[in-house]
């Protein structure tokens, strides 16, 4: 991965192409799909049409990049992008986005194994790769995932393309019934470090893939109001409660932990989880603990400019931070607070967590450590990392792209525009 120092970033980004806020016309979007669409591919698998996008894009051609042990593409990545598009199509009415989206979850259907799982990369002659440890059909990430995306791709879908959304459904079902026989009928818990967490999630304790099978439960039971999927949404609740730690003036400040006593800012999803959960259970433990989240650990993270990752240890009746890291920092840290933060002014209709994701966003431009922007509205690419107060990774992969989108998507749907975010939010260095 191509590593390149701060002054020389701003020297290409000043110098060589101008900022976005000179190219882009005030009032126009923040959402600009160019890159991502460079990254999308359609193939032809046995007759069948199917979309894929391309992993990586490197600096300073940002050509697709494939990986020899990997793979091209990916189902994480597709979810994700198909997950963009779905929006694009719900918000602007945009034909492309639909067909784009479609010819995704095509590929997320190819990918499901007979168990119901899902594998996740394909070589570059289109065969899926089996073996790999990051792409066999399990209870992972990319299942998570691919159940995400095929969720909202019915909700969408079901009343324009019936054929379809009806091989989404099978699909669904499917994996809703691998995920159901994966989750432990026991809730035992285990201790590590004086800690007592869960069992019964996915890898014991990962409360982060646990909300985005959460997310995927949540969909289905709006659309097909399967009452099956109610204990199996608790569940994954108490779970994920459990690994709530400390409060407003104690360590991790109402925090929920990723796995074990680690938290990460990659894929914390937990607060967005349980706020969409709480409108069909209508539990107010859960958007209580989702919005202590929000209120005292956001703010934490907000004065630390953000963090990579923490540990914690107990300390007496509480809790203490070890091994603190700052870097790296990505997009897909920054975008579960934004959909939290947003979500939480939905339900609350609390202008204060539409100002604090408004916050959060300005890390894309240039209100993080190293002082840069990240995302640029004039091209859409999104660099890939943040290493240090004085370094960038000038890459843009599918999942920074995505996940920069999917941000400024839920940004607009809100009624933030780009003039705030980048007015508020200049280049610091």
């Amino acid at each position: 991965m191509k590593i390149i120092l701060l002054a020389l970033i701003i020297l290409i980004i000043t110098s060589g192409c101008g900022s976005a806020e000179k190219r882009i016309p005030d009032g126009s979007s923040l959402v600009n799909s160019s890159h991502l669409d460079s990254l999308y591919e359609e193939i032809n698998v046995n007759g069948k049409l199917m979309g894929i996008i391309h992993i990586y894009s490197n600096y300073p051609d940002y050509k697709w990049i494939g990986d020899e042990d990997e793979g091209i593409a990916c189902v994480d990545d597709a979810a994700r992008a198909a997950v963009f598009y779905l929006g694009n199509y719900e918000f602007k009415k945009d034909a492309n986005s639909l067909l784009k989206a479609e010819r995704l979850l095509e590929f997320l259907l190819f990918m499901q194994a007979d168990t119901g799982f899902f594998y996740n990369f394909i070589f570059p002659d289109h065969s899926i790769n089996t073996t790999h440890k990051n792409s066999i059909p399990s209870a992972d990430w990319w299942s998570w995932r691919a159940m995400w995306a095929l969720s909202e791709g019915y909700k969408d879908l079901k009343d324009i393309k019936p054929e379809l959304s009806a091989r989404i459904s099978a699909a669904l079902v499917k994996a809703v019934s691998a995920a159901e026989q994966f989750l432990p009928a026991e809730e035992n818990t285990e201790e590590i470090n004086g800690i007592q967490l869960p069992e019964w999630l996915p890898a014991a304790s990962a409360s982060d893939q646990a909300a985005v099978l959460l997310l995927a439960f949540t969909n289905i039971y709006e659309e097909t109001g399967d009452t099956a999927l109610i204990p199996y949404s608790e569940k994954l609740c108490r779970g994920i409660l459990m690994m709530k730690k400390g409060d407003s003036t104690e360590v991790p400040y109402g925090a929920f932990l990723s796995w074990q006593n680690v938290w990460h800012a990659y894929g914390s999803s937990q607060s967005y989880a349980l706020l969409k959960a709480y409108k069909i259970l209508k539990r107010s433990d859960l958007k209580t603990a989702a919005l202590n989240e929000i209120n005292f650990f956001y703010d934490f993270l907000l004065k630390k400019n953000f963090l990579n990752s923490f540990e914690i240890v107990k300390e007496g009746s509480g809790f203490s931070f070890s091994k603190e890291e700052r870097f790296s920092q990505i997009a897909y840290g920054i975008r579960p607070m934004i959909f939290a933060c947003l979500e939480a002014f939905s339900i609350t209709k609390d202008t204060a967590y539409a100002v604090k994701a408004e916050e959060i966003a300005g890390w894309f431009f240039g209100k993080n450590p190293a002082g840069a922007r990240m995302y640029n509205p004039s091209d859409g690419k999104c660099f890939d990392g943040i290493n240090s107060e004085t370094e960038l990774n000038l890459n843009s992969g599918a999942e920074s792209t995505i996940e920069a989108l999917l941000s400024m998507q839920m940004l607009e749907r809100y009624g933030i525009d780009r003039n705030v975010l980048m007015k508020k939010n200049p280049d610091q260095k």
